[in-house]
């Protein structure tokens, strides 16, 4: 397992970030460590292909979403569903830290957390106390658009996907299996 864990990032308003955090998990879990990775704004019940893949018992890969309800396209307009997203982000990334702290994962993955931090829906001092108090051997991975300077500040690897050209530009919508 791990010696020393990094912060690594993975932001801008490319295809890839998830993607990207999800083929890092399989390259950890394949080496013996065991990862979590917890999707912030992709509800349960939303069906996600990396998900349905990692349902085996022998994959040493936890994945967890929050159970509420998110319409990207109208819940920021919603004040009582952004204040409800706001309180369980919290909680969450206060077991995470505890998580993080007892080393129960030698990999924690925080899908999202980046754009739910440009969005306002989740402080700084949230996520940097996850990286403060973590196990030194906890690699951390946030993912998501829009990462400040502060958080780049915090990381030890930052890559960002830079949007070139997309199938969304001339209105292919997205694929089961590709984008989702």
């Amino acid at each position: 397992m791990l010696e020393k864990g990094l912060v690594q990032i993975y932001t801008g308003d490319g295809k890839g970030k998830t993607t990207a955090a999800f083929g890092l998990a399989l390259r950890a879990a394949g080496q013996g460590n065991k990862v979590l990775i917890y999707q912030f704004l992709k509800p349960a019940s939303l069906n996600i292909g990396e998900r349905f893949a990692l349902q085996p018992d022998d994959v040493k890969i936890r994945v967890e979403a929050l159970d509420i309800p998110w319409d990207m396209s109208k819940a920021f307009k919603d004040k009582n569903a952004v204040s409800k997203m706001k309180k369980a982000i919290k909680e969450v990334l206060e077991q995470i830290a505890q998580t993080a702290q007892k080393r129960l994962y030698d990999c924690v993955i925080l899908d999202e957390i980046i754009f739910c931090l440009s969005k306002d829906l989740v402080k700084l001092r949230d996520i940097k106390n996850i990286i403060d108090k973590r196990d030194p051997a906890v690699e951390i991975v946030l993912t998501g658009r829009g990462a400040s300077r502060e958080l780049i500040a915090l990381a030890d690897l930052v890559t960002e996907m830079k949007n070139i050209k997309h199938p969304f530009d001339k209105g292919t919508p997205a694929r089961r299996g590709i984008e989702f």
